[in-house]
């Protein structure tokens, strides 16, 4: 598996950033690539929750929670996701106080199709790609952590 990671620090306590990252069928308010969410699961939202996060290209990608920590964060398994090259892919947000702060963590850990010609590709081309999708992600959530 590759292992991708970023992390900033939102001027907000943690417990508004869950606020924003735990209206889980969501995320489409502050993913900007994400046009919109499909709630595939009913109910409380907790391990087992499942949505597909439709993008602006026209594809998208199921997330199943494999773990929900009540406020500091939690760990999907991605699926149905034709438009990429991956076998497998898993994502992880974690939130950390800093003093009066939040320090988000998003990390994207994932297998290449493709054998070492993959594993390549995954070093180079998808860690570029992720991190700025993953940046992106994070400005909008401090951004909508603020509005709120």
């Amino acid at each position: 598996m590759i292992h991708h990671e970023r992390n900033l620090t939102i001027d907000a306590s943690p417990d508004a950033v869950w606020e924003v990252l735990s209206r889980y069928m969501h995320i489409d308010e502050f993913a900007p690539q994400i046009t919109s969410v499909d709630a595939l699961t009913d109910g409380e939202v907790g391990v087992g929750s499942k949505r597909r996060n439709n993008f602006e290209n026209g594809t998208s990608v199921v997330e199943e929670v494999t773990e929900w920590r009540h406020g500091s964060g939690y760990t999907v398994r991605l699926s149905d996701m034709a438009a990429m090259p991956l076998h497998e892919a898993s994502s992880e947000i974690r939130i950390s106080p800093m003093g009066g702060k939040s320090r988000v963590t998003w990390t994207f850990d994932y297998r290449v199709k493709y054998g070492p010609l993959g594993w390549l590709m995954g070093q180079t081309m998808m860690k570029m790609m992720m991190g700025k999708i993953i940046d992106a992600n994070l400005q909008g959530l401090s951004k909508t952590v603020r509005e709120t």
